[in-house]
């Protein structure tokens, strides 16, 4: 992994916007526009490229357009790793307290990251997830069915009171997300793993869009059976989940 970093004072960086991509070069510029349109002025930010072994013209869209937008950041994997992958190294990456993710493909509409971000930070650290929630979804019926069943499936045996893991966007704060196991998936039980150590979750209604261009790159088939051992892992790991005991000072 490699990263193009900024000129800019780390320190100065509040929020970060983490955006995973392999293979999305006509998307970069329009949902970049789109996400200073909805930052600038209200945060100090930057925004973390997640450049997952895309093949074609993504990095180089990005180095053009680093020289307009001094906050841009671009992380790369020599070769594909997944989405989860990809948001863990941009995570690690980021230098805000704050980090925001959502989807390279312009399926998931950056207007909303604000009301995530002011969640987040309006929770007082109670708040561990701003978890978007689509609405009017554009995909497939197929992917939707898909998304239908396994929903239905991981809100049976978690119980995570959520109905829709499966949408990019998402805000919390960086401590938290990598105080969590890491594994592949990760992003789609989140959470499950927040309220496993008894922080809230709160919810946006997001509305989904066609996406911009180009064609999905994670597919159903190649993470079904993952999926499902996933599914097993986190619901192992919320049954041991034993509470703190309290401890009192003696001398």
């Amino acid at each position: 992994m490699s990263a193009d970093l900024p000129s800019s004072d780390p320190a100065a960086v509040a929020v970060s916007i983490v955006v995973p991509v392999r293979n999305e070069a006509d998307n970069v510029a329009p949902l970049i526009a789109e996400i200073t349109a909805a930052l600038d002025g209200r945060w100090a930010y930057e925004i973390i490229y997640v450049n997952d072994g895309s093949t074609d013209a993504t990095a180089d869209r990005l180095a053009v357009l680093k020289k307009a937008h001094g906050n841009l950041r671009q992380v790369r994997h020599d070769k594909s790793s997944g989405q989860s992958a990809a948001v863990h190294s941009g995570v690690r990456a980021a230098r805000g307290a704050i980090v925001a993710t959502l989807d390279g493909d312009g399926q998931n509409n950056p207007a909303f990251l604000p009301d995530l971000i002011v969640a987040v930070e309006s929770g007082a650290g109670r708040v561990g997830l701003a978890a978007g929630q689509r609405v009017g979804r554009k995909d497939t019926g197929f992917k939707k069915l898909q998304s239908k069943i396994a929903n239905g499936v991981r809100k049976a045996i978690l119980s995570d009171g959520t109905r829709d893991t499966g949408c990019g966007l998402k805000a919390f704060p960086r401590e938290v997300f990598l105080s969590m196991p890491y594994f592949d998936g990760l992003h789609r039980f989140l959470p499950a793993l927040v309220r496993r150590e008894g922080l809230d979750i709160a919810y946006v209604d997001v509305i989904d869009r066609p996406r911009h261009s180009g064609v999905s790159n994670y597919g159903f088939f190649d993470r079904l059976w993952i999926g499902i051992m996933d599914l097993a892992g986190v619901w192992w790991l919320i049954r041991r989940k034993k509470p703190t005991p309290a401890v009192t000072e003696v001398f």
